[in-house]
């Protein structure tokens, strides 16, 4: 754990506040790439932000079946998204991606539970900052039914819907060492959503 995690550790932030300080740099150089991308200039660009979405979805889509993680977050199988994704792309009129390789999380393997809530945080916050990107997608005659269903807030409401997550999240008993990994896990989801930002928009 860096020096500035063990200060932000002994002043008692809860964890998800501990991830935000963390990562902060990495998530806003992320936002910036993304829209420097111009994901809402036409539908076409829009389908390379919901393929870009469908690959990261497709890296923790076997956790939403982990035992452990679903004893520990609520309403874990719910807050899956990978077959939103695809709908959404079929709504456009798009084939679902084919890939090279295993997923960094593949199913039935044995997830580190750590780095597993550091990747479902990125997962969680991404859903909470959709309410702005559904308003650009309402712009190319997109809507939570048809091409921007994976955008669509929870039943009970954005906010709450990711309170319930960060509670939930800062309540899990971790290590110091553990903690780390949440960190690097969070580190290593905003990356790799980078890397495919940039693959698909070039």
């Amino acid at each position: 754990m860096t020096e500035a995690a063990v200060l932000d550790r002994s002043m008692d932030l809860t964890r998800s506040k501990r991830l935000k300080a963390a990562t902060g740099d990495t998530h806003e150089r992320l936002d910036k790439s993304i829209m420097a991308g111009e994901p809402f200039a036409s539908r076409e660009r829009y389908a390379l932000f919901v393929k870009v979405q469908h690959a990261f979805h497709r890296e923790i889509d076997a956790l939403y079946d982990n035992a452990r993680l679903d004893g520990m977050l609520p309403d874990l199988q719910g807050r899956r998204r990978l077959a939103q994704i695809g709908q959404d792309l079929t709504d456009l009129g798009f084939e679902i991606p084919s890939y090279d390789g295993e997923p960094e999380f593949g199913a039935g393997a044995e997830a580190d539970i750590p780095t597993a809530l550091g990747w479902l945080y990125v997962a969680e916050g991404s859903n909470l900052g959709a309410a702005f990107l559904l308003k650009d997608a309402l712009k190319l005659g997109l809507t939570e039914e048809f091409g921007a269903r994976h955008l669509a807030g929870a039943p009970e409401g954005r906010g709450l819907h990711w309170r319930t997550f960060t509670a939930a999240l800062d309540a899990v008993d971790l290590s110091d060492e553990e903690e780390a990994r949440v960190i690097a896990g969070a580190e290593a989801a905003f990356n790799r959503v980078h890397a495919l930002v940039r693959r698909m928009f070039g």
